[in-house]
C-alpha cells in the first residue's frame, strides 16, 4: 500500500536533546517500518536543522522529493517538556517552513500515480491556509484515497472552523479521550455519555467509515463500520510517549488496509504504540520481529 502523509517535519528539543519529529513524520517512518509506501509532504528551511533534517529523513528510508527547502522560514521546532509518566508539554515555534509546504503540478501527477491508500493529516500545519490547500489538492488529485484525520489538537493551534473542514474531509478520525470534550465544546455539541456514543453519533454526523479514541493506560476504542471494540492497553513502563500515537496511527492504518477486523486492529495498534513509549524519541529503532515478541496484554 502507498501512504501520503502532509504536514510538519519539526524537532522535539527535550533539554539539551534534539529529536526529529511532527506527527507526519513520525507516521511515515513507523508505515514505512511495517511495509508500505510512505511519502511525506512537507518543508524545511535553509538552515542547519533542515539539512539534518533531509538526511535523518532519507536515513529512515523515506524519500525527501516532496520536501523543500524554503529559505524563507526556519525548520520546524517544538519545545518538550516531560511531566509524570513521561507526558510531553510542547511549546510550539511558529511560521516554521512546514507552515508552507506546496506541490508543483508535477509532483501533485507523481503522487497521483502512486495511486494511495491513505491520505493522512493532522491539525497543526492545516492551520494554515498554504498546507489545507495543498491537501485539498492531493485529495482531489487522488479521490479514491481514504482520508485518516489525526486529530492532535495542540494548545493555540486550532480553532472551529478548521477543525469543522477536517472532520469533514476524512474517512477516519482518531483522537484522543480529552479531545472529545474539546471537540464537543469547539462545535457546540452536547457531551457524549459513552465514547461508544460519541463514536457513533459524529461518524454518522461527518460520515466517517471508523473512529477511533485513544485512552492512555485504558487501551483504546474503535468503531469500524458498526462494529464497537474496547481494546486494553498493553502493560508498559512508560519512558516517552513522544510520538506513541503517530506509531499507533501507523499501526491502525496497517491493519485496516490489510482488511482486520476492529478486535484485531486496535490490539495492533496498541501494541505498536506500546511499544514505542516504552522507548526514548519519536521514532526509535525497533523491527517486526520485536513487535511480534511484544508481550499481549493479559486476558480479563
Amino acid at each position: 500500500m502507498n501512504f501520503i502523509s502532509i504536514g510538519e517535519v519539526l524537532w522535539d528539543v527535550v533539554g539539551e536533546a534534539e529529536h526529529l519529529g511532527g506527527a507526519p513524520l513520525n507516521f511515515s517512518a513507523h508505515a514505512a517500518k511495517l511495509g508500505h509506501g510512505a511519502y511525506l509532504v512537507s518543508a524545511v528551511g535553509a538552515d542547519p536543522r533542515g539539512r539534518k533534517a533531509l538526511s535523518h529523513i532519507r536515513a529512515l528510508g523515506l524519500t525527501t522529493d516532496f520536501i523543500p527547502t524554503l529559505p524563507e522560514y526556519p525548520t520546524g521546532y517544538v519545545s518538550v517538556t516531560l511531566h509524570d509518566g513521561g507526558q510531553p508539554c510542547f511549546t510550539i515555534h511558529r511560521p516554521a517552513a512546514y507552515d508552507f509546504a506546496q506541490l508543483a503540478p508535477g509532483q501533485l501527477e507523481q503522487l497521483a500515480r502512486l495511486a494511495p491508500s491513505w491520505i493522512y493529516f493532522g491539525t497543526l500545519a492545516q492551520t494554515n491556509s498554504v498546507v489545507r490547500s495543498t491537501t485539498s489538492g492531493v485529495i482531489a488529485a487522488a479521490p479514491r484515497a481514504k482520508r485518516f484525520y489525526d486529530v492532535n489538537l495542540r494548545a493555540n493551534s486550532y480553532d472551529r472552523e478548521v477543525v469543522s473542514h477536517l472532520l469533514a474531509s476524512a474517512t477516519l478520525t482518531k483522537l484522543n479521550d480529552v479531545e472529545i470534550g474539546i471537540l464537543e465544546n469547539l462545535l457546540g455539541d452536547p457531551h457524549h455519555k459513552s465514547i461508544e456514543e460519541f463514536c457513533r453519533k459524529w461518524a454518522a454526523r461527518f460520515g466517517w467509515e471508523a473512529a477511533c479514541v485513544t485512552r492512555g493506560d485504558k487501551g483504546c476504542a474503535l468503531l469500524l463500520g458498526s462494529d464497537y471494540v474496547e481494546s486494553p492497553a498493553y502493560p508498559i513502563t512508560v519512558v516517552d510517549a513522544i510520538g506513541a500515537g503517530d506509531a499507533f496511527a501507523a499501526g491502525l492504518m496497517h491493519a485496516l488496509s490489510s482488511g482486520w477486523d476492529a478486535k484485531r486492529s486496535a490490539d495492533f495498534a496498541n501494541r505498536l504504540g506500546a511499544l514505542i513509549a516504552s522507548r526514548t524519541g519519536a521514532i526509535p529503532a525497533w523491527n517486526l520481529r520485536e513487535l511480534d515478541a511484544f508481550a499481549p496484554p493479559p486476558a480479563p
